[in-house]
């Protein structure tokens, strides 16, 4: 297990050892497009190996979840040996450069959890085709569209989606926001959500916005909510395109570092989300902004209800959106247990699969045909927010908006420009010049 003090210089060469995989063939059939991804050996022997996953659920907002999986895993398939190896690290960072290494040098495990869309790219080569666990298992027929279309690469499919997460959200804890007098469903604008701050820290003594800055996702995270809520879907969307306007982008820096300045707990630069996110259960903090796994976080926490001790509402200007995000396990084509590995996918995909981890994720299935019964009212409303949302903006962060490459240039520049000094003209030219 890597340590989570791993350093950005070691992480950022570590996941640029991908592409160097894929550009040196090193992954056995150097493209994975024949459908059962390689034979990850000769004969069958190997094919029902010892299953190794790896995943980043290791923190209040994800253990439960990732243990409750391949609980219900090896139930279902006591004829499989597995390894499940959790890989601690805000971010997917210590996970990305571990799976970056053992591509890189031709010892990858049987699966382990990333996420979809242009984030695939920095696989290019070294994933295997999963066609046939998503013909067999149908998955095609009841997963919701954008499932299907961003668990593809090349033409064909390369992972399977396991939940659905919400970005932009805002948290609360419901004692410190009536203490100081405020209602966050009057929140419906930047500007609202920054006078409500304000009020927090005049009237209480509790934290306005509590945040964790010890890696830059959670900024750039934030920003792009900031950015939804202020400027709109339209030029979020022209942004991540190559086509954003530099007013916009500035706004919304001067906004983003409004907050940063003058909001957050002091410690921010120390800690990360899941102390962060403890400031809510606490009681120390009146609001966070986070996807919705921070909601799992409060499930598994004594004493922490919904509607009565915590609370949620969309990131102020963004009523009518959900922000995607995807959890997903991926293939690899050199596949040390083929057979196990596709069985393990197949099960990823299942009602069972996703019931069992999304109700402790705070995520929900992206199966169409899951009953929301045990996910409890929370992750029912947001079920019901993804089916009705006039827009499904992809996650900055977190690899469905832009490339990896992109994404980290991105996060350089919070990094170089905006954790304090909160430099707006520099960070500015910076996300114009990344994307």
């Amino acid at each position: 297990m890597l340590d989570d003090s791993i350093s950005r210089r070691r992480f950022v060469q570590a996941t640029g050892l991908a592409s160097t995989v894929a550009l040196a063939g090193c992954s056995g059939d150097g493209g994975g497009d024949s459908e059962d991804g390689g034979d990850g050996g000769d004969g069958d022997d190997m094919s029902m190996g010892t299953l190794e996953v790896l995943h980043g659920w290791t923190g209040g907002d994800g253990a439960k979840a990732a243990d409750e999986l391949p609980a219900v895993f090896e139930e279902q398939h006591p004829d499989i040996e597995t390894e499940f190896n959790p890989i601690g690290g805000g971010g997917n960072e210590n996970l990305d450069a571990v799976v970056a290494n053992r591509l890189q040098s031709g010892d990858p495990p049987s699966s382990f959890a990333n996420w979809p869309g242009p984030n695939l790219l920095r696989y290019e080569g070294v994933l295997g085709s999963v066609d046939g666990v998503w013909a067999d298992a149908g998955f095609e027929d009841v997963m919701v569209d954008e499932a299907v279309d961003l668990h593809k690469q090349g033409g064909s499919f390369r992972a399977v989606p396991l939940g659905s997460h919400r970005l932009n959200c805002l948290f609360y804890n419901i004692e410190v926001v009536e203490e100081a007098g405020v209602d966050p469903d009057s929140l419906d604008s930047v500007s609202a959500f920054a006078d409500a701050l304000e009020t927090v820290a005049t009237e209480t003594d509790a934290i306005p916005m509590t945040h964790g800055m010890q890696g830059t996702w959670t900024t750039t995270q934030l920003w792009a909510a900031m950015m939804l809520g202020g400027e709109g879907f339209d030029a979020y969307m022209a942004f991540i395109e190559g086509d954003g306007d530099e007013s916009a982008v500035r706004a919304t820096f001067e906004t983003t570092a409004t907050v940063l300045e003058n909001y957050i707990n002091d410690d921010a630069s120390t800690i990360g989300l899941t102390g962060s996110n403890e400031n809510i259960i606490n009681g120390n903090a009146a609001f966070i902004h986070q996807g919705n796994w921070a909601a799992g976080a409060y499930r598994n926490s004594e004493d922490f209800a919904y509607d009565e001790d915590w609370g949620f509402v969309p990131f102020p200007g963004t009523g009518n959106m959900y922000t995607l995000h995807f959890d997903s396990f991926l293939y690899p084509a050199d596949n040390p247990s083929p057979e196990a590995s596709k069985t393990w996918l197949e099960f990823v995909g299942s009602e069972d699969a996703q019931i069992a981890f999304n109700q402790f994720k705070g995520s929900i299935p992206t199966r169409t045909d899951v009953s929301m019964d045990p996910f409890g009212p929370f992750l029912q409303e947001t079920a019901e927010d993804f089916a009705n949302a006039e827009h499904r903006p992809p996650t900055l962060q977190h690899g469905l908006a832009v490339e990896r490459e992109t994404m980290t240039a991105l996060n350089e520049v919070i990094s170089s420009e905006f954790t304090g000094p909160y430099n707006v003209d520099a960070a500015t030219a910076g996300f114009i010049d990344a994307i």
